[in-house]
C-alpha cells in the first residue's frame, strides 16, 4: 500500500537526530576508481521512471550485476531486472497465476535461481487474516516476459501482522519472514516445504531487535543482515539461532526499504523508495578482509561491536544533518510513533 513520504518525514527526522546525539558524525569518503570492480558491487541509480517505490532488492546469481526489484503497491504483478552498470531496466516480468497483489514488500533468490516475492505488507496493523508469497523461476534470458508463478497463502501462528522482510535460505530453501514492529519484532519460520494448497503457518523462532524494513542472507547462508530506516544488525546464522554479531553502517536514505548481499557476498546493497533512487554499496561485515575497500563507500569494519545496546545502530554521516534540515523545512516534526 502506498505510504506518502510526507507522513513519515517526522519519524525519519526524529530518528536521525536521536542517532546523531549518540554518534560522532563521519564524513563519507567518495568511492575510489578501483572500489567494487566486480559486476554489481558499486553504487547505482535506478533510472526506470516506472520504478517509484523500490521496496525490495535481490541480486541475481545467474546474471552478473543484475538486481531484481519491484514497486511497493499500485503497480501490478511486475518485477524489474535492473542492470547495475547502467541503472536501466533490462527485463520486466509480468506474473500470472496469482491474485491482485496488495502490498508487495520483499524479494529474495532461493536455491535453483528461484525468485520469491513477499506480498506481506499490512499497513492496517493486522487487518488481513492472511498474506501471500509468490515463487517463480528466474528467466535464463533477460527480456520482457510473462511468467507463471506459484502462490502460497501464509498465516502467522500468533495472529496477523505487518512485515516487510522475506528471506529464503540459499542452501535449505526454507522461507522466513521478519515482522515490522517499532519496538523490535521476530523471525518467523515457515514449513520446511510450502504447500500451494491450504495455508502455511509461520511460527516465531527468534527475536529481532530492530524495526525491520528488509533482511537478507549471505550467499553462503552463514550470516543474516537486517536493516531498518536508521540502522541495521548483523547476525550469525545457525539454523534459526540468531547470534548478534554487531551493528551495520546503514546509509541514511530517503526511505530505506531494502537490502541484499551482492552475488559474491562482499557487499551489502541498500535500496530506497522514490523515483531515481540510489542503491548504496557498503562492505559486508562477514566478507573476507582482503575484499574490503581501504577507501570507498564501504567502511573497513561495517559491523561495529556492541557498545550501547542500541537496537537501531549504524553510524550517522554528516549528510544526515543536512537532510534533517531539509525535512524540517519541508514537512515539520511529527511523532516518531505515529502509525504509517
Amino acid at each position: 500500500m502506498r505510504r506518502p513520504f510526507a507522513g513519515r518525514a517526522g519519524a525519519l527526522l526524529a530518528g536521525a537526530l536521536l542517532m546523531g546525539a549518540a554518534a560522532v558524525p563521519a564524513l563519507a569518503v567518495p568511492a575510489s576508481a578501483d572500489d567494487g570492480d566486480k559486476a554489481g558491487n558499486k553504487d547505482f541509480t535506478i533510472e526506470d521512471p516506472r520504478i517509484t517505490e523500490s521496496s525490495g532488492l535481490a541480486a541475481s546469481r545467474q546474471h552478473p550485476g543484475v538486481y531484481w526489484t519491484h514497486n511497493d503497491s499500485d503497480d501490478g504483478p511486475y518485477l524489474y531486472a535492473v542492470d547495475s552498470a547502467t541503472g536501466k531496466t533490462v527485463a520486466r516480468l509480468t506474473l500470472t497465476g496469482i491474485g491482485t497483489p496488495r502490498d508487495v514488500e520483499a524479494i529474495s533468490i532461493g536455491p535453483g535461481n528461484e525468485i520469491w516475492v513477499g506480498d506481506i505488507g499490512d499497513n492496517l496493523g493486522g487487518g488481513w487474516p492472511y498474506v501471500w508469497i509468490y515463487r517463480l523461476p528466474e528467466p535464463k534470458t533477460l527480456t520482457d516476459a510473462t511468467v507463471r508463478a506459484t502462490q502460497y497463502i501464509v498465516k502467522y501462528a500468533d495472529g496477523p501482522r505487518d512485515a516487510e522482510s522475506l528471506l529464503v535460505h540459499p542452501r535449505t530453501g526454507r522461507v522466513y519472514i521478519i515482522d515490522k514492529q517499532e519496538d523490535g519484532g521476530h523471525l518467523y519460520e515457515g514449513p520446511a516445504t510450502l504447500a500451494a494448497s491450504g495455508t502455511n503457518v509461520f511460527k516465531p523462532v527468534a527475536p529481532v531487535d530492530l524495526w525491520a524494513t528488509d533482511a537478507a542472507f549471505s550467499p553462503d547462508g552463514t550470516h543474516l543482515a537486517v536493516r531498518g530506516y536508521f540502522g541495521g544488525i548483523s547476525y550469525e546464522w545457525n539454523g534459526g539461532d540468531l547470534r548478534r554479531k554487531g551493528r551495520l553502517d546503514v546509509p541514511l536514505q530517503r526511505q530505506g526499504e531494502s537490502v541484499t548481499y551482492s552475488a559474491d557476498g562482499t557487499k551489502l546493497m541498500y535500496g530506497s523508495e522514490g523515483t531515481g533512487s540510489t542503491v548504496v554499496a557498503e562492505d559486508a561485515p562477514d566478507a573476507p578482509a582482503d575484499s574490503k575497500s581501504p577507501s570507498g563507500s564501504g567502511s573497513s569494519d561495517n559491523a561495529t561491536s556492541e557498545d550501547d545496546g542500541s537496537s537501531t545502530g549504524g553510524e550517522v554521516k554528516l549528510g544526515a544533518f543536512a537532510l534533517a534540515a531539509v525535512l524540517v523545512a519541508a514537512f515539520g516534526v511529527r511523532r516518531l510513533r505515529r502509525r504509517r
